[in-house]
């Protein structure tokens, strides 16, 4: 693939971020303590993941968005794989993810990629955001986990 990866520490790519979650409050409590990183195609943004350190073996992917022009290309499991070299070169031993238990696709691609579900956290969406959320018409209530040991 033809695109640049790089880190930002400003000027963050909200059109992208807000694929993801859901609002720039929401975005805005993890943002300032995550390492932001940028897919670049001809000096265009095309994908963005943000990674949040938990402790000092562990790393969390609070958002990972992709163009939709880009979507389905292969793109996603690019940025993926390039956070999870950033976080074994930062000597974090796992990495984890949360997502909606209504997100299939979104589950699906981490499967496919490694990670495994460990745990639920239960009302996540009804206790986080002041609004309903829906995706596939259904309400997003529970996020699931999922994690990945890095070797």
């Amino acid at each position: 693939m033809d695109f640049i990866f790089s880190r930002i520490e400003k000027y963050y790519p909200y059109n992208l971020l807000l694929l993801a979650d859901e609002t720039v409050v929401a975005i805005n409590k993890y943002l300032p303590y995550s390492d932001v990183y940028i897919a670049k195609q001809q000096g265009k943004i095309v994908g963005v993941i943000s990674l949040l350190p938990v402790d000092k073996q562990t790393i969390e992917i609070k958002n990972i968005a992709i163009s939709p022009a880009y979507q389905g290309k292969g793109l996603g499991s690019w940025i993926l794989k390039k956070a999870e070299e950033i976080a074994r070169k930062g000597g974090y031993i796992t990495i984890i993810v949360g997502t909606a238990d209504c997100g299939t696709k979104q589950i699906q691609f981490y499967e496919k990629h490694g990670y495994s579900k460990y745990a639920i956290k239960e009302n996540f969406f009804l206790e986080n955001y002041a609004q309903p959320i829906y995706e596939n018409g259904i309400i997003l209530k529970d996020m699931i986990m999922l994690r990945k040991e890095l070797k």
